[in-house]
């Protein structure tokens, strides 16, 4: 039996895919912070970038999080974005430099408003 057909766009940044120690993924196995690549305005695979410490680290989290609450994290209800937070909190996401900013961007939120979740969990 003969080897599925690869795509040309697949073949061509294999090596990079290997020197930067990504994977591949399907695009149904997603994650928010993997490189959707499209092909004909269709989603062909995406590219899943190693983890960086520096700046990873809270890209991790909140693809974590966005997979257990069951959907991107800007779509969630307020309800659901204020138990994100607190998700993230206890997972030490605002320990990270300019983490406010990235989970609020993450959220579709002011920086302001997750301050606010995080001192109403606190009361």
């Amino acid at each position: 039996m003969p080897e599925p057909e690869v795509h040309p766009l697949i073949t061509a940044i294999s090596p990079l895919i290997e020197r930067l120690d990504a994977e591949l993924v399907v695009p149904e196995e997603a994650r928010d912070d993997d490189v959707p690549l499209l092909w004909e305005g269709e989603p062909l695979v995406a590219v899943r970038l190693p983890v960086k410490a520096s700046e990873g680290g809270v890209s991790s989290l909140l693809a974590e999080v966005a997979d257990e609450l069951g959907g991107p994290l800007n779509t969630l209800s307020r309800g659901q974005k204020q138990q994100a937070v607190l998700m993230l909190e206890a997972r030490g996401a605002f320990e990270y430099r300019k983490s406010a900013e990235i989970v609020a961007e993450a959220l579709g939120v002011t920086r302001f408003t997750v301050y606010n979740y995080l001192n109403r969990a606190r009361d």
